[in-house]
């Protein structure tokens, strides 16, 4: 038990999903949510952080992420459904000025003080480095939101490494790994990996039919190109997000075996841009 009274947690932690229904793109119906609910329970997931998009659309604050939380965690606990809610939220770089200390802190993921900072589908110029250097100063970690999706990652790679200088982690989608977004972001995704500034995966779902809570496909693509990667899977889906919730640092990485032939060749060419 962590000295605030919130339980540690032991497994699978997904620490972006959107799972509490009728709030943004996610399930609509709470029915809706106890269908993804089961299906992450039985992909082997014990614990998700809801992390509904924080955005200028929804307009959604810490309060309303809360009552949809208790709520869906009554109907789980009738259901039968063992998969433990946690606070959280997807926040967009245009919504970020308008939140205070206070109202980021019901947003953190598991309470633990690392916010989920969305990366801009759209290209962006430097506003990125001051949100981070904000966020640090302010007192709160930030975890990145799918990078490998942000065209001005996969134009530059640099500018996540800086990130991480600054103290970010980042969080690349399984999808991603599993080529779901296409060629250009499952390279990225892997290349980003390779250089070693991926602290999470998760699955950023939305639903059980296109993007869905499944972690175990990540495992599947990994293993397909590395070979043995029990290791480093565990720190990325259980060590790490761990850490984050509880509001502790990150434990030391274990190595990620050495990609062979043309796919090395793809970790070299991204360092070296």
């Amino acid at each position: 038990m962590l000295p605030d009274g919130r339980a540690i947690i032991v497994g699978v932690i997904d620490l972006h999903i959107h799972i509490l229904p009728g709030l943004d793109d996610g399930p609509a119906s709470e029915d809706a949510a106890l269908e993804m609910a089961r299906e992450a329970v039985g992909r082997g997931t014990q614990a998700v952080a809801t992390t509904s998009h924080i955005d200028a659309g929804f307009g959604l604050l810490g309060a309303d992420l809360a009552a949809a939380r208790e709520a869906l965690a009554e109907r789980l606990e009738t259901e039968g459904i063992r998969l433990r809610l946690l606070q959280g939220g997807e926040i967009a770089a245009e919504r970020l000025p308008r939140l205070d200390d206070a109202a980021l802190a019901e947003l953190t993921l598991g309470g633990g003080g690392t916010v989920l900072l969305e990366c801009p589908f759209a290209p962006i110029s430097g506003a990125m480095e001051p949100m981070v250097a904000d966020l640090r100063r302010r007192g709160f970690q930030v975890l990145l939101a799918h990078p490998e999706r942000s065209p001005t990652f996969q134009r530059d790679a640099r500018r996540l490494e800086r990130l991480v200088e600054l103290g970010a982690s980042a969080q690349v989608t399984a999808g991603s790994l599993a080529g779901s977004f296409g060629s250009q972001v499952s390279r990225t995704a892997f290349a980003m990996l390779e250089a070693g500034v991926v602290h999470v995966i998760a699955s950023d779902a939305h639903d059980t039919r296109r993007r869905t809570p499944d972690l175990r496909v990540a495992a599947e693509m990994l293993g397909q190109r590395y070979g043995d990667v029990e290791d480093q899977l565990a720190w990325m889906t259980e060590t790490a997000p761990a850490a984050i919730v509880e509001g502790r640092p990150l434990p030391a990485r274990p190595p990620l075996p050495q990609a062979r032939g043309l796919r090395a060749r793809v970790r070299r060419s991204w360092s070296a841009r």
